[in-house]
């Protein structure tokens, strides 16, 4: 029964310290006079863990009477303080994936090549290394039966959904009935091909 009285009494007692420590600092002594010398305050187990600024406790002295303030271990640490930023550890460095550049556009015109018809010169425009475009610079018109027969080959093969763009190289089918003008335009254009690359 008197362990249970000395234990209600030091909590009581410990609960008034912390709530003067807490809120007048200067009074510390005078409470700490007033607080019995036999026995130390005791703290319920299942009190938790107290706040940083309610850690103080009071220990009687030794030379017996009157009882005096034992520092907080808290109060003697250096306050923390947040790393600088050239303290903290080295983060992974970013890493930005930039698209990739978009490929250029570029026009390579082939060599004029004869034929018993006329000249034929062909003009082909890339985008990085894909055809994308042809056009004929020149087809024989000296006779109209010379120009419906480049107008044949140039419908067939010219254009960016003709049928060089379609195969991406100069192995396109001769154009029936046309097949000097067929020729001498697969010639210019293998020409331009081999200029681009």
């Amino acid at each position: 029964m008197r362990r249970a009285l000395f234990a209600i009494t030091g909590l009581a007692a410990s609960t008034t310290v912390m709530v003067v420590l807490k809120g007048s600092p200067g009074t510390t002594a005078q409470v700490a006079q007033d607080l019995p010398t036999g026995r130390p305050p005791v703290v319920p187990a299942s009190a938790g863990p107290a706040p940083a600024d309610a850690d103080r406790s009071v220990a009687p002295s030794r030379a017996g009477g009157t009882a005096t303030p034992r520092p907080s271990r808290t109060a003697t640490r250096a306050p923390a303080s947040r790393p600088s930023a050239s303290s903290r550890a080295p983060s992974a460095p970013r890493t930005t994936t930039k698209p990739p550049p978009a490929p250029t556009t570029r026009t390579v015109t082939g060599p004029v090549v004869e034929n018993e018809y006329g000249n034929v010169q062909v003009q082909i425009t890339l985008r990085g290394t894909r055809i994308v475009d042809v056009v004929a610079l020149e087809l024989p018109e000296e006779t109209a039966q010379s120009d419906q027969r480049s107008e044949q080959v140039d419908g067939r093969y010219s254009g960016s959904s003709g049928l060089v763009v379609q195969r991406q190289s100069a192995a396109v089918d001769t154009v029936s009935g046309a097949t000097a003008t067929s020729t001498s335009y697969k010639r210019s254009l293998q020409a331009a091909i081999d200029r681009a690359n």
